[in-house]
């Protein structure tokens, strides 16, 4: 009698068990929806290092500028390559003036450099120079080798709203072809053509500190080898 008592409570304990661990598991279907959703999170495209994904473009540089120094852009009249006689004569007056007679005066540099500041707002200027409140120039053998326009406005949303201004009026390349300034991406930009470089500003309150810079880049070179001369040559007349 107690064997037979005890095989009963050893059927009994294995259903239980048994039903337990049926409740335990999850069903087929549940096993197959969740192995799905691992295959389909497997199979999606992963971002990259460079923060696109396997199936996106990655950002383009902007495109070459081929224009030679001839298409140079000019502000009001005055671009590079000019003559000191020729800057002068696009601002009557500026001859008498005390501050540029003082600044003609001062010789040269051993490299043939020389700077001249122009404010045009001070003479009935040949030129459209509105909002231009002062033009920084130097000059290499006595020609516009640089010069800087700084502008007293207007406020731009962002550097290309001004330079696709700037480069409409003077058939330059889009936006999009000039090169934002790294850290400043939104306030400068520069387009580095065959002979020659600007560079465009937007910022400070109202725009007052807004500028646009065109570089004569053959005239660049020509200083950076006459300066390089200049330093073996003093190098050379050190040594004992």
């Amino acid at each position: 009698m107690k064997q037979l008592m005890a095989v009963g409570l050893l059927v009994i304990g294995a259903s239980v068990i048994f039903i337990l661990a049926q409740k335990r598991s999850p069903a087929p279907a549940e096993n197959d929806r969740a192995n799905a959703v691992q295959t389909n999170t497997t199979q999606q495209p992963q971002p990259t290092t460079s923060g696109q994904t396997d199936n996106q473009p990655a950002p383009t540089k902007a495109s070459a500028c081929t224009l030679p120094m001839s298409q140079a852009p000019d502000i009001g009249g005055l671009k590079l390559g000019m003559t000191l006689e020729q800057v002068l004569a696009l601002f009557p007056g500026s001859k008498e003036d005390s501050e540029v007679r003082a600044e003609l005066a001062r010789p040269a540099s051993p490299v043939g450099m020389s700077s001249l500041s122009i404010n045009p707002q001070k003479y009935e200027s040949k030129g459209n120079f509105t909002r231009i409140k002062q033009f920084s120039l130097t000059l290499l053998d006595g020609r516009v080798a640089t010069f800087n326009a700084g502008y007293n406005g207007p406020k731009w949303k962002d550097v290309d709203e001004f330079v696709t201004k700037f480069a409409e009026e003077r058939n330059l390349p889009a936006a999009d072809a000039w090169e934002p300034y790294v850290g400043l991406d939104t306030q400068l930009k520069s387009l580095k053509c065959d002979g020659f470089e600007v560079s465009v500003f937007a910022g400070g309150e109202g725009g007052n500190l807004n500028y646009v810079q065109a570089k004569d880049l053959v005239a660049e070179q020509e200083l950076r080898d006459r300066r390089k001369k200049a330093r073996e040559k003093a190098a050379s007349e050190a040594k004992p």
